[in-house]
């Protein structure tokens, strides 16, 4: 029996494999996609919260804008200060520091202060709350109170109290995942060490806003007055204050007649 048909046959095929094989060795190493080798070193450095806080959609993808410098080394926010030095010598750029902010809920709106539309019985969700007439509070800019910011934040820093949610500044991470979270942007990003801020959320004119709380701003603009440093004043019927201005003097405090301008040091600013 002839067998070099089969033969000749087994080794073309070997011949065609080793062809293939070197053709798709050198094809992958002509169109290999290069992965810089700092991004590896960037991941490890980065708290691995994947929080969103930096923009960017984990922090892997973070990594990656800044090997690429479209992003910068100090740029996670939730790491602070040691990450940025970290992520800078990896980069071998000179270490910023970035400003340290904290998570500020912009609500005095407590039980018994902020009026009822109607007692809600559902899923502690704000934001399915607010598909039932924007919620069970009257205002229509104060915190629902369900504890979406408190799921949605990745260090345990929210809790809710009386209604209202509260943030723990020492796990805050000032990422502002919080803030986007939440349905009536009522959380807002302040520098960390600030003293002051005005815990209410509403734009209405003061008759309005009396009707439906107890303690929300009525724009009498007395804080502003007081300020010697133009650090406060009243926009579209709402007081904000300056904190490139804001001395934390305190006069705006003693001043407002509806005590809604906090410190970090009274009671009444309930931090987890």
């Amino acid at each position: 029996m002839d067998y070099s048909n089969i033969i000749w046959a087994f080794v073309w095929f070997i011949v065609l494999g080793a062809a293939m094989g070197a053709m798709l060795a050198l094809a992958s190493k002509i169109f290999a996609i290069k992965v810089d080798s700092r991004v590896e070193k960037i991941v490890s450095v980065l708290p691995a919260a994947n929080c969103g806080g930096c923009g960017y959609a984990g922090c892997e993808a973070l990594a990656v804008a800044i090997a690429k410098g479209d992003a910068p080394p100090n740029a996670c926010t939730a790491g602070g200060l040691e990450t940025a030095q970290a992520v800078a010598e990896i980069m071998g750029v000179p270490a910023v520091a970035p400003r340290r902010m904290r998570a500020q809920v912009m609500c005095s709106g407590t039980q018994g202060k902020a009026r009822l539309k109607y007692n809600y019985s559902g899923p502690m969700d704000c934001n399915v709350a607010m598909k039932l007439a924007g919620g069970d509070k009257l205002c229509p800019y104060g915190c629902i109170g369900h504890g979406t910011c408190m799921a949605a934040c990745k260090f345990g820093a929210i809790d809710i109290k009386d209604g209202v949610a509260v943030v723990d500044y020492k796990r805050c991470r000032g990422c502002g995942v919080c803030a986007s979270a939440c349905p009536k942007h009522v959380i807002k990003l302040v520098p960390y060490e600030s003293d002051h801020w005005v815990s209410c959320n509403s734009t209405d004119d003061g008759k309005m806003t009396r009707s439906y709380c107890d303690v929300g701003c009525i724009a009498c603009k007395l804080c502003e007055k007081v300020c010697e440093y133009d650090a406060i004043h009243v926009k579209n019927n709402l007081a904000e204050i300056d904190y490139s201005k804001c001395t934390s003097c305190g006069k705006c405090v003693l001043k407002c007649p509806r005590k809604i301008i906090l410190h970090s040091r009274d009671p009444r600013a309930k931090t987890a």
